[in-house]
């Protein structure tokens, strides 16, 4: 058969795509939002304390949290998930029963700490001495000038490459379904993988595809832009175009870290 006929018949069939729309809408899209926006959650907590405590002049707290990151972001995120998800599955049923969103949500989390600690800690360490020096100055004790000063201003520096890591757990959820999952809790991957396996034809891995492109490229341009207003602001009217410009202009800027 002609190539290109092929292709447009095994990953463009309408028809295919039209099966696996409403499973895809009302299973797979929430249970997809759940893993990702849950670990989410959990991992920015968990890498808030892996940032302070790399920062730490103590090299008790330093140490552990070196190593962590080490460990988190070198394993392969398949590798963390059945390590967790398999590993403590005893533990699991003892406690919520078969249910492996928890041990799911879990292993995302533990990888999302290991790179968000990171980001956030990058940001920390980006805000000039001066900053602290001044909190100080003002009577403010180290821990206070963190929260109130410093860790403001280091997160919102930061705010795309957070951003991007949460981009890249809504592509990870997918592999939750190695932990094996029953038809209320499959995302999106794994209810086109099933459709793909039932019916031959790939188009419903195609329209999965979709609907991670759907959720995360919106997301990029509103973190973009949100990183505009925080940086220029509206206070001076700029045209948006000439802040657009500007925005290309400086290196670094939100739109060149994304990945």
């Amino acid at each position: 058969m002609d190539p290109l006929r092929t292709l447009w018949e095994t990953f463009f069939d309408w028809d295919s795509m039209r099966e696996a729309l409403p499973e895809m809408l009302t299973v797979g899209l929430p249970n997809t939002l759940i893993l990702a926006v849950s670990a989410a959650l959990l991992g920015s907590v968990l890498g808030m304390v892996l940032a302070v405590a790399g920062i730490s002049r103590s090299r008790w707290l330093r140490w552990p949290a070196r190593v962590y990151t080490d460990v988190f972001r070198g394993l392969p995120a398949a590798a963390t998930i059945l390590l967790i998800g398999v590993g403590l599955a005893p533990l699991g049923m003892q406690v919520w029963g078969p249910d492996p969103y928890p041990l799911g949500i879990l292993a995302l989390s533990l990888i999302a700490a290991a790179y968000i600690g990171e980001i956030f800690r990058s940001g920390i360490q980006s805000v000039e001495a001066a900053q602290m020096e001044g909190a100080r100055a003002l009577g403010f004790s180290w821990g206070e000038a963190m929260r109130v000063v410093i860790i403001p201003q280091g997160v919102r520096r930061v705010l795309p490459a957070w951003v991007n890591q949460l981009i890249a757990l809504i592509k990870d959820s997918s592999l939750v379904y190695f932990l094996g999952l029953v038809a209320s809790q499959r995302e999106l991957f794994r209810i086109g993988q099933d459709y793909a396996a039932t019916t031959g034809n790939e188009s419903a891995l195609l329209l999965a595809g979709l609907f991670y492109l759907a959720l995360t490229v919106p997301l990029t341009h509103v973190v973009n832009a949100i990183d505009r207003r925080l940086r220029y602001g509206r206070a001076a009217g700029a045209p948006e175009d000439e802040i657009e410009d500007a925005d290309l202009a400086l290196p670094g800027a939100a739109g060149g870290n994304q990945r």
